[in-house]
């Protein structure tokens, strides 16, 4: 435990040293996000704080970690090198989609050269082709969840929480540390990135904890049923696959390109639209979050029974914020419910919160 908490301790300390270096990089460098019609912050924000994540991180390893496992790691690091390389790019100059997504699909190969690919499904073809759509899928969805101050460093930390947590009982050195190195280093960066944020971790760190956080939970290994476990990662990392299919069924409701089309459609944004505040908006989704992985330690050790009345229950309890969210007060398009009433959606309004929070929800995908 002594080395998961120097990992921990030097992680942070290390991000909340080098975010503010990463800031004046992206001032000087011209990586800043502005401000236009289609995104909420009122001033121009620098970007690059994923490079202070990447650094903190792969440094805190590079200083504790054992060397046993680093075939692995140098693995895993080199397509989140690859991811994150295609995330400094993009938020300098801008990537196509097709781009990005055939640089993941690389990245992914890498890890499956590394051997960190899906073994459940007991045949090679399928696996091979179950860990690159994994990994490109989660990789994507915390890039879309990177639309509010705080949000999707918030949602990796819990995640890599419960992915230590997880690691650590099954006696799974590697994943556990990784883990505690990304927890260190989303909540050192949150220090600069929580709301009102004044830098962004932009497609450098969200594309650089999707993809590692995704090859962290294909390492996961228990002593269960396959036909149980396979739910655990799911959960853990349900936040940011609800909030991308929600996106997708809805921009396709709408008649839009569900991977060209930004927009203030994400789950934090209708939370904002039904009158949150922008701060209780984020932490209810971080308590979603914790809830999902209190699940998933329960799944670790279930029955095939007990873990499919968990996953089912789950699932239910997605449609239904889906049907809600997506149709509840007059239905939602894009930016507004068209009859706003707490009563309809099933969840309060809480009053629309001071205005350096209403300043802060972004749509940057």
């Amino acid at each position: 435990m002594a080395i998961y908490l120097l990992i921990f301790a030097a992680a942070v300390v290390l991000a909340i040293g080098v975010t503010p270096l990463a800031r004046r990089l992206a001032l000087h460098a011209g990586v800043i996000d502005q401000p236009s019609a289609r995104k909420a912050h009122a001033r121009a924000t620098p970007l690059l704080g994923g490079l202070a994540i990447y650094l903190a991180s792969a440094l805190a390893l590079a200083l504790f970690g054992d060397r046993l496992y680093i075939g692995q790691t140098v693995g895993i690091f080199v397509g989140a090198t690859l991811v994150s390389f295609l995330g400094i790019w993009d938020d300098r100059a801008g990537l196509r989609p097709l781009v990005k997504l055939l640089g993941q699909t690389v990245a992914a190969l890498l890890l499956i050269v590394a051997e960190v690919r899906v073994e459940a499904l007991h045949n090679d073809f399928l696996n091979i082709a179950a860990t690159i759509l994994w990994i490109v899928a989660i990789t994507n969805s915390f890039n879309l969840l990177d639309n509010m101050d705080g949000l999707s460093g918030g949602v990796a930390a819990i995640s890599c929480a419960f992915l230590f947590l997880l690691a650590a009982s099954a006696g799974q050195f590697l994943v556990a540390s990784l883990a505690m190195a990304l927890l260190g280093a989303c909540l050192g960066f949150l220090r600069y990135n929580f709301n009102p944020a004044n830098i962004f971790m932009g497609d450098t760190g969200s594309l650089f904890l999707g993809f590692t956080i995704a090859a962290l939970a294909i390492k996961l290994r228990f002593e269960n049923y396959d036909v149980v476990t396979w739910m655990v990662p799911v959960l853990v990392l349900g936040v940011p696959l609800f909030d991308t299919a929600l996106v997708i069924v809805s921009r396709l409701r709408r008649g839009l390109n569900p991977f060209t089309t930004p927009g203030k459609d994400h789950v934090s944004h209708r939370l904002v639209a039904l009158g949150w505040p922008a701060r209780e908006a984020v932490m209810a989704l971080y308590l979603v979050c914790g809830g999902l992985g209190m699940a998933a330690l329960v799944l670790m050790r279930a029955t095939i029974l007990e873990g499919y009345i968990i996953g089912g229950a789950a699932l239910v309890a997605a449609f239904f914020a889906a049907y809600k969210l997506e149709l509840g007060c007059g239905g939602y398009d894009g930016r507004r419910y068209r009859h706003k009433s707490s009563a309809d959606i099933g969840a309060p309004a809480l009053g629309a919160g001071p205005p350096a929070e209403q300043a802060s929800p972004r749509s940057r995908s």
